[in-house]
């Protein structure tokens, strides 16, 4: 939000909107950039340049545990999955929590008619609420409040659910994860390949799928290189439509 999170007339609030869109899928794309980078660079390493890096500064902290090049190159690719799934999940919570403040603020505007006191009280305990809600209670809430359903949010709740397994160290889909039909999915966006007309140019409207990555319990949680790009390409999708939504209920609350 702008340092004025409560502005006065709809204009203001669509301009604090947009910056708060820039923002956002600003901070993504760094994400994905980075994200490139790394793999690009994962491709170019070479055990030679490991072990002379490794042995730069004549000293180890503990020379016993150190790995060898195939060792520490499974081990970084694991980590890098944690870390995209981790950093994805962090970003779709705060476009969550950042869309719904400014949700709580338009309806407070619009339920209590220029009371800045009050608006500031009620969007605030409606911010701290919704805030603490785990992640699909935070859907029940956009939806049941503001009447706004969310796009991929099943698929989101899933990644939610590998996340919070990485962090207990599991690396396994257990029972819990899974649904009425024993599998864990998730829906990645990606390009229609049938919109592409040349592999070496962006479409400049590409037509956009959904592709499936299935997981059953036991399952050991991998994604490949390009699927790690759709979980990012994913949550933009995500908050496009979701920011989105928040600007067509800001003009209803103005027009009403």
């Amino acid at each position: 939000m702008s340092n004025n999170p409560a502005p006065e007339g709809g204009q203001s609030r669509q301009i604090n909107l947009q910056d708060l869109v820039n923002q956002f899928m600003g901070g993504l794309q760094r994400h994905f950039d980075m994200l490139a980078f790394n793999l690009a660079s994962r491709e170019k390493a070479s055990e030679e340049d490991y072990d002379r890096i490794s042995k730069s500064v004549y000293i180890m902290p503990a020379s016993r545990a150190h790995q060898n090049f195939e060792q520490t190159q499974a081990y970084a690719r694991d980590l890098l999955i944690r870390q995209v799934v981790g950093d994805s999940m962090n970003l779709a919570v705060t476009c969550l929590n950042n869309s719904h403040l400014f949700l709580a603020l338009g309806k407070a505007h619009h339920d209590l008619d220029g009371d800045q006191q009050q608006i500031q009280q009620q969007a605030q305990e409606s911010q701290k609420t919704f805030v603490q809600a785990p992640l699909d209670q935070k859907f029940d809430r956009l939806e049941k409040d503001y009447d706004i359903r969310c796009d991929l949010e099943d698929s989101l709740i899933s990644l939610g659910f590998i996340a919070q397994g990485f962090m207990r160290q599991k690396t396994q889909v257990e029972a819990s994860q899974t649904d009425d039909n024993g599998e864990l999915v998730v829906e990645l966006k990606a390009v229609d390949p049938e919109s592409i007309i040349d592999k070496d140019l962006a479409p400049i409207q590409p037509s956009m799928i959904e592709e499936r990555k299935v997981f059953r319990e036991g399952d050991k949680i991998f994604f490949t290189d390009r699927e790690l790009q759709l979980i990012l390409v994913t949550v933009g999708s995500f908050a496009q439509k979701l920011f989105h939504s928040v600007a067509q209920y800001a003009q209803r609350m103005k027009k009403e």
